[in-house]
């Protein structure tokens, strides 16, 4: 399974990069034997005792709603009720729900009356062309002024009775770790991992954000959506080319907006459209609860029984996504300049999740990638022209794409890179894959079906999304299809779906008034080098006395580094240490080292800046407690296993927010030693 183009919510703990590198890249366990239990009201639950992890149980549930669907005007917002179900309840999140509630009311009528003049006068302004955006607050007219002023000052006032985080607070104090949640096109998922003694904490907690969600912080939530957004897709190179991409290749599908929705619409959400939308897609039938871990499973019914039964069922039932993507009948084409090496994207209509043809794709981006596949031998070690290339099948719950993705190295252009591709489109069409080529393809599929799973954590998710797209039973049934692809069924596939016709092609020139190329980055491909930059601004932050002390720390590492982390890894250690070779001569090893791990107790009672400059890695015991309880939860991981859990968790370090960091740091450097340990055993 794909991972699902996600968008990421603000409860980050332990990386939700993690998650995506892990829980959707780790292969599926097979034969897993669920127990369902479905309540009254409609909601279903997916139940797996297992004992691998004692007093650990790992829980949460899914919402079967996404990006497709919703409609224009309101793209974006399955994303920002991920934030929204965060901010707690009428009796979390709050000093005194009744004025909280007033405090909503009112901002809700100030807002409805902004949004009453942006969408007329604004709007109106903005079509004769007297103002370039409607919602710049420097056109406003005076009474829109007077709206916004007011409801500032009110959205301030608030403050004074929302009770911050103590949702996440309530949850941490209990010892859960893993708090989190995403959405994709497809769904929303709400997820965590606590100890088997919380399961009926986890239960109430639950249960009372879908019974007595108050949405507080509805509208200034929006700007950190905003933010979110800016980060995430306007300042990356490629970012806005590729919602532009995206919305050319689906042609009439709702899979054409952007999960994180578009900017006028995210400006536009009204309370009453969220709550109408709370109500249909939120319902106990459009939900799946998923538990997996040490826990009685008659004790677990009587407590889900206990507070998820008396969740209301619903009265609109959720809309059908009826639009179906038409045929493409000519290719498409976009070619773009960014700031970023050159590189190129050919992408295909693809088989919905379960498909019957998804079988032989899967197999075919088997035979295409990795070091040892055909697309590494031909442009990255063959003719040298490419610095990566892949293959990916992306099978969403309604339809699918297939895609070609592939970066220059050296003097190569893009258009070289696609005839490339074109050529071995063309092989997979005329000539069968090879019996012996197919034997080592499916070997591999046996082992990585048959690994086990050790974390109960990242087979939770799975089957939370597999159910929510198709059926959990795909986790078991995939390994019988794909053993069963032959060569027929590849050279099928590929005259079915690659074709010309089918296709559109995004072309990425980089810009002539580029930044200079740094020749050695430019041979990682696009996600190595967007995860260096991230962690190269992340270096820049880092006082000059903590430098040499990281930069020993990472030599520390190096061995336990995987071969295909290693030359990311030796990058930002040449890098760091360049930037400790510029510092001062007269700086002495006691100044620039200081201590990597000290725990402390919280002071009682100090204001904390958040934007003041990185200080020496420091634990409290909560987050101790937390980074103790992850390290426990993947203790039984086998060598290979470790090394790919270790680099999620160097790639998700560059990408945690500055109070996650330490507990990440913690587990880093003790799993460190840990695949140190299990290295030695298997020694001779």
């Amino acid at each position: 399974m794909k991972p699902p183009n996600m968008e990421q919510g603000e409860m980050r703990k332990i990386g939700i990069a993690c998650i995506a590198l892990l829980a959707f890249a780790t292969p599926l366990v097979a034969d897993v034997e669920p127990e369902i239990f479905t309540l009254d009201n409609g909601m279903k639950f997916i139940l797996l005792p297992r004992a691998e992890e004692p007093n650990n149980v790992a829980v949460g549930w899914v919402a079967r709603v996404g990006s497709v669907n919703e409609r224009p005007g309101i793209t974006g917002m399955s994303h920002f009720f991920e934030h929204l179900m965060f901010k707690g309840t009428n009796t979390i999140g709050t000093s005194d729900a009744v004025e909280d509630a007033a405090f909503t009311e009112t901002e809700r009528n100030l807002r409805n009356q902004m949004l009453e003049i942006v969408w007329g006068t604004q709007y109106e302004r903005f079509k004769l062309g007297e103002i370039d955006d409607p919602w710049d607050a420097a056109h406003d007219t005076p009474q829109l002024a007077a709206i916004r002023k007011e409801l500032k000052a009110t959205m301030e006032a608030h403050r004074d009775v929302i009770v911050k985080d103590e949702f996440s607070s309530v949850y941490q104090g209990a010892g859960a770790t893993g708090m989190n949640a995403f959405t994709s096109e497809d769904v929303t998922f709400y997820i965590n991992q606590l100890p088997a003694n919380k399961f009926e904490l986890w239960c109430w907690m639950e249960s009372d954000r879908l019974k007595n969600s108050v949405f507080r912080e509805f509208f200034s939530e929006r700007d950190v959506v905003h933010e979110e957004r800016r980060m995430r897709t306007e300042s990356s190179p490629t970012g806005v080319f590729q919602e532009q991409f995206n919305s050319m290749f689906w042609q009439a599908s709702p899979y054409s907006w952007p999960v994180i929705g578009w900017p006028s619409d995210l400006n536009s959400y009204t309370l009453e459209e969220a709550r109408r939308y709370f109500d249909i897609y939120y319902q106990p039938s459009n939900l799946i609860g998923v538990v997996v871990g040490d826990f009685d499973l008659q004790s677990a019914k009587y407590l889900i029984l206990e507070y998820f039964g008396s969740l209301a069922p619903g009265t609109t039932p959720p809309p059908p996504v009826p639009t179906i993507e038409p045929s493409q009948r000519a290719p498409q084409r976009m070619v773009a300049s960014v700031d970023a090496q050159s590189q190129v994207e050919v992408r295909y209509h693809g088989v919905p999740f379960m498909h019957k043809d998804s079988y032989a794709l899967e197999v075919m981006s088997s035979v295409l990638n990795g070091k040892t596949g055909r697309l590494y031998k031909a442009m990255v070690e063959g003719s040298e022209i490419a610095a990566s290339a892949s293959f990916t099948v992306d099978s969403k719950k309604y339809a699918g794409a297939l895609s070609f993705d592939a970066t220059v190295k050296g003097d190569a252009t893009p258009e070289q890179l696609e005839n490339a591709w074109y050529a071995q489109a063309s092989l997979l069409k005329e000539e069968l894959v090879s019996a012996k080529e197919l034997e080592k393809v499916k070997n591999n599929v046996v082992a990585d079906q048959f690994r086990q799973l050790q974390s109960n954590f990242y087979l939770m998710i799975q089957l939370g999304y597999a159910e929510a797209i198709g059926g959990w039973e795909a986790i078991n049934e995939s390994r019988v299809f794909l053993l069963a692809v032959t060569p027929q069924d590849i050279m099928d596939a590929a005259n079915k779906y690659l074709t010309a016709n089918n296709s559109s092609v995004a072309v990425y020139h980089r810009a002539t008034d580029a930044a200079p190329i740094d020749d050695e980055l430019a041979s990682f491909g696009p996600q190595e080098q967007m995860m260096i930059k991230q962690a190269l601004a992340e270096l820049e932050t880092v006082p000059e006395e903590e430098l040499l002390g990281a930069a020993e720390q990472m030599r520390s590492q190096a061995q336990q580094v995987p071969e295909e982390f290693k030359p990311v890894f030796d990058y930002l250690l040449k890098k760091l240490q360049e930037k400790i070779d510029a510092l001062p001569a007269n700086k002495t090893i006691e100044e620039a080292v200081e201590e990597v791990v000290t725990e402390i107790e919280p002071p009682e009672e100090e204001s904390v800046n958040l934007v003041e400059k990185r200080k020496p890695l420091e634990l409290t015991p909560q987050q101790l407690a937390q980074a103790k309880q992850f390290l426990t939860n993947i203790e039984n991981a086998s060598l290979e296993d470790a090394k790919q859990i270790q680099l999620a968790l160097q790639m998700a370090a560059v990408q945690v927010s500055a109070d996650e960091l330490p507990i990440l740091e913690y587990v880093l450097a003790r799993y460190t030693v840990r695949i140190a340990e299990l290295e030695s055993q298997q020694s001779p």
